[in-house]
Order: C-alpha cells, then structure tokens, then sequence
C-alpha cells in the first residue's frame, strides 16, 4: 500500500515526551517538503532510522512547515530528506528541544 500525504492544515496539538535521556527534534522546514518524509538515526549508522513527514500548521495564522520528532534518545543524529547520504547532524540532549531550520 503506497504512503498517502495530507495537504490539510494540521491544527492539532504536539505532545513531546522529554525528560532524562529524551529529547525532542523540530525542524523547520519551506514549503517545497510539505509531504517530504525526514528521517533521523544516530549518527554513523543507517539501522533503526525513524521518520516524519513535514506537515503544515498554523502559528497565528501563518503557515509554518515542520517535522516533529516528538522523542528521540540523547546522542549525536544524522538527518535525511531525499539524499543517500545525510544532510544535516544534530545532538538530541535529554529534557530539551533541538531545532534545525532548513527554510
């Protein structure tokens, strides 16, 4: 069965679940990955990847585009879109909020 995207306005809430070891992971995105799947694994390995599409939402009424990782393990992260190889790295620290913005 093939993935099916949504074009909607994604009005509900986000739930992080940080604390200790787990942090969370916000990229801000342009439009053009509206759909586009992220994918994050730890850092030198392309095992036990996970991914989020970049989806719209509304922060007073300007569209922001974004994938949210709502609880990743504290380490160093390599970041996918489309590419073989990783386009970004992050560090995920425990109880906090990292973002990367790729508009």
């Amino acid at each position: 069965m093939a993935e099916q995207h949504s074009d909607r306005v994604h009005s509900e809430s986000v739930v992080l679940d940080i604390g200790q070891d787990i942090g969370a992971l916000i990229i801000y995105a342009g439009a053009a990955l509206r759909g586009h799947e992220i994918h994050v694994g730890k850092r030198g390995t392309t095992a036990k990847r996970v991914h989020v599409e970049v989806l719209e939402r509304r922060i007073n009424d300007i569209p922001v585009f974004a994938a949210v990782f709502p609880r990743l393990h504290a380490g160093d992260y390599d970041i996918w879109e489309s590419a073989p190889n990783p386009i970004d790295t992050i560090t995920i620290v425990g109880g906090k909020v990292a973002t990367a913005d790729w508009r």
